[in-house]
């Protein structure tokens, strides 16, 4: 009996010494491991283990992406896409080295679970190896008979619009990990709404009575970074006139989320590691440490493997992060909600301007899902909300959106209609280029149309070259110094 329960994993890799060290691993930790040396092997012994097989099914399986001399990791990729199509729900996690940090991301984008590297923490592998697990357990009667709608009986997920089953995925996911301590980093690009995830997570977990404290880590500046985080003591520096909590000492009991953790400095990403390691803190002038509780989630809308793997971000950091993963799908992959996201938030528009009530034709529904979203959710709510202002009437129809979104851009045939087959970055860049147009380079409104603090636009104008080729005028810029 006790045989029966105790999980299987299946080691697929090349090297001898890499599958001697995971089983024991394995069999230290309750798990029974068994090991294949290539693709072919893995994939018969799958077959064997299917529903409906003599042999017990698999709960996991761990894979290498490269099983001869070629090193593209294609075989990995190959591997990989079998399993899934042959064992949809059986959950893998990928093996790779520092230098192949883009392929394991294009491996968790294909469907894996997510990935570890050689040579691995013990310790770390293991809880990520359990909370995959646990996300993958089968979901309850409850959940399959009502997905949306079981979901919201039994969570709090009422500030969350949609029903499109990627989404499902991630209010189940939510549900399960909510409960726990476990870190949370949330993936996914500018407005997607990694924001209200963090507040439904904080929302539904034990710790939703005291306070969620959410810091935007590229507004900080590094020399103010200990002092805003870890607070101060009377005198600790000239402007230090009485002592001030920081915002980790605030989040005691609660939880603490740390948004645009990819723009956080190299320098600043140590002093913060302590703080997740043992949930130790020093204010600034204090001759000793203190403890808080807090749970920690972060979000970002980089890949924060592949800042690792470039040296921008601190491998350390990432795994204390990262233990569970929520990535957020972008709004032109789940076009079945742009009509419910579309009527909600008129909806709420109206009510903040008192508009009255505010209905949307099917023409203008059409229209508003057809279009790209670059900016996702948080566009969609831009261009609601400026319609229904322009337009000043009760029904709005797709002329009115093609009218004001014309008035917006500046000029016919603009790019919003032609971002089909561009990068994220080249749109990225677009978006900031028509900000920066349309404000008249003043830094606080477009970083404000944006979304962004100044400092993570700033960078972006860096990454993206754009601050010597636009006329930026910092001294419209409310009074304020750059």
């Amino acid at each position: 009996m006790e045989s029966r329960q105790r999980r299987r994993v299946l080691v697929v890799d090349d090297d001898g010494a890499v599958q001697v060290s995971l089983a024991l691993l394995l069999k230290q930790h309750g798990f029974d491991a068994v090991c294949r040396d290539d693709p072919r092997a893995a994939l018969a012994t799958l077959a064997q283990s299917a529903p409906g097989q003599s042999t017990a099914p698999f709960d996991l399986v761990l894979q290498d992406m490269n099983f001869s001399l070629q090193t593209s990791g294609e075989e990995g990729m190959d591997l990989l896409e079998r399993i899934k199509a042959a064992q949809p729900n059986l959950p893998v996690l990928l093996m790779t080295a520092w230098g192949s940090i883009a392929l394991a991301v294009r491996g968790v984008k294909a469907g894996a679970a997510n990935f570890f590297t050689k040579p691995w923490d013990n310790a770390q592998l293991i809880a990520l190896i359990e909370a995959t697990l646990e996300l993958a357990a089968p979901a309850s009667p409850t959940q399959q008979a009502g997905a949306r709608a079981a979901l919201d009986a039994r969570h709090d997920f009422g500030a969350i619009v949609g029903a499109h089953p990627k989404l499902i995925k991630v209010l189940e996911t939510i549900a399960q990990v909510a409960g726990t301590r476990a870190p949370v980093l949330i993936l996914g690009e500018s407005g997607t709404g990694k924001e209200l995830v963090a507040d439904a997570i904080h929302r539904n977990s034990p710790r939703s009575k005291a306070p969620i404290v959410k810091i935007n880590m590229g507004a900080i500046a590094t020399t103010l970074f200990e002092s805003e985080m870890f607070g101060h003591m009377r005198g600790a520096f000239t402007d230090a006139r009485a002592d001030r909590k920081g915002h980790v000492a605030a989040a005691h009991g609660g939880t603490l989320f740390l948004d645009e953790i990819g723009e956080l400095l190299r320098g600043d990403q140590v002093k913060l590691l302590r703080v997740l390691q043992d949930g130790r803190y020093q204010p600034v002038g204090a001759t000793r440490s203190e403890q808080a509780d807090v749970r920690v989630v972060s979000a970002t809308n980089r890949e924060l493997a592949e800042l690792v793997a470039s040296g921008e971000f601190r491998e350390d950091l990432f795994y204390r992060l990262n233990l569970i993963t929520i990535r957020l799908p972008p709004l032109r992959e789940r076009r079945s909600d742009i009509g419910l996201l579309a009527r909600h938030i008129a909806a709420r528009v109206a009510l903040d301007y008192g508009l009255g009530e505010v209905t949307l034709t099917p023409s203008a529904l059409d229209w508003l899902t057809h279009q790209p979203w670059p900016g996702n959710i948080r566009q969609l709510k831009q261009t609601l909300e400026r319609t229904l202002l322009l337009a000043g009437k009760a029904q709005l129809t797709q002329a009115d959106f093609v009218a004001t979104s014309a008035v917006d851009e500046g000029a016919p045939g603009s790019s919003r209609l032609g971002v089909d087959g561009m990068t994220l970055e080249q749109v990225e860049r677009l978006m900031i280029e028509q900000a920066l147009r349309q404000h008249s380079g003043n830094i606080s409104r477009v970083a404000k149309a944006l979304g962004l603090s100044r400092t993570a636009l700033y960078r972006r104008l860096e990454r993206h070259g754009l601050g010597a080729g636009i006329a930026i005028d910092d001294r419209l810029d409310d009074g304020k110094a750059a």
